[in-house]
């Protein structure tokens, strides 16, 4: 079945339709919508078909339209995902996927309510590397994780805050942890299961903006695996790497900022596994599609019915309530325990007062 897709917004847009374009028996992009016509202009003339619309309400109108896919500044996540699925579309939704704990469940209420479905964008779960270590672990040669560290390590001057609505708390949302590391914080409860624990320490060291661009994290698993996270957006290059040590191997992934699984990753073994039992367990691992196109076919496979490698609304609320546990611990000095209960006082968001 071949689905019409809609983009709002053509900034990473121009990233989506690409994927959608890879997979043409699934998808047809109709329209990129952008207040920004000359812009949204430029990314569709290089697709046949794809025509450039400014006007929303159109858009959702339309009875041709199965999926909105929310390419908008953060602030304008929620009320776009609730007038798409009250509009009867499917949505995919960049991240952060809302502002707040209680947005990501008000909006899961309108999913019931609509009979629709939300996609939050998590491309780092799609490739080669993710396939190859789940093909090891489902093997039965991983074991337990011991311990793990992530780096986002990227590179974000002065001039990339030129844009109007990055850098602060009102239309951001946040900084680094937000909108950059929020992407290996998803990879690694998909493979490791939830965190259970977070303490974090946060600052805003590289340009002058409100909101943080470094953090260090230090978090434990609910497996007991004891993982670090490093967050930069002053380093001189970009660099996303995941190494984590089960009993079995090592597992490095590859360094590619925005796409770290479309490559082989190195694992090394550990004894008493050997390289040659990892090495037959890799070569079995077939063609697998990276990055946004790896995130859209799983979501076709979901709404025909086949679910289970899609990116589910459930992922992107447990993603917020890990943002949330982080800005709260870095605001009170103390490890905060997830999940969060009901009447955690940053249910509501966690922008500063």
């Amino acid at each position: 079945m071949t689905r019409t897709v809609v983009i709002i917004g053509a900034g990473i847009g121009a990233e989506h339709l690409a994927g959608y374009a890879a997979l043409p028996d699934l998808f047809k992009v109709k329209a990129i919508c952008d207040l920004d016509t000359a812009r949204a202009g430029t990314v569709a003339a290089k697709y046949e078909g794809t025509e450039v619309v400014s006007d929303l309400a159109a858009v959702l109108a339309d009875p041709e339209v199965d999926i909105v896919d929310v390419c908008l500044p953060p602030h304008l996540h929620y009320r776009t995902c609730v007038a798409a699925l009250e509009a009867g579309k499917h949505v995919v939704c960049e991240k952060p996927l809302v502002a707040s704990l209680a947005e990501a469940e008000a909006l899961a209420q309108k999913t019931q309510e609509t009979g629709r479905q939300v996609f939050p964008v998590f491309q780092y779960r799609y490739g080669l590397g993710t396939a190859q270590l789940h093909a090891l672990i489902d093997a039965g040669l991983a074991g337990r994780c011991y311990a793990g560290s992530l780096e986002t390590h990227w590179d974000r001057p002065a001039s990339y805050y030129d844009v109007a609505w990055r850098g602060t708390w009102a239309t951001e949302g946040g900084g680094a942890l937000l909108g950059h590391a929020i992407h290996i914080h998803d990879l690694l409860p998909s493979i490791l299961g939830p965190v259970a624990r977070v303490h974090a320490e946060l600052g805003t060291r590289v340009n002058r903006i409100e909101v943080e661009d470094c953090a260090a994290l230090a978090i434990r698993m609910e497996s007991g695996a004891l993982i670090t996270s490093s967050v930069t957006l002053g380093c001189a290059e970009n660099i996303s790497r995941l190494r984590l040590m089960f009993e079995g191997f090592t597992v490095e992934s590859d360094h590619a900022p925005y796409a770290p699984a479309a490559k082989a990753w190195t694992f090394t073994a550990r004894a008493p596994t050997t390289q040659d039992q990892i090495d037959a367990v890799l070569a079995e691992v077939g063609e697998v599609r990276p990055w946004f196109a790896g995130m859209f076919e799983a979501m076709a496979d979901a709404l025909d019915g086949r679910g289970g490698r899609e990116v589910t609304l459930e992922d992107g609320r447990r993603s917020l309530e890990f943002v949330t546990a982080c800005y709260h611990s870095s605001r009170t000095g103390q490890a905060v325990d997830l999940p969060l209960n009901e009447s955690h006082p940053l249910k509501g968001g966690w922008l500063p007062k």
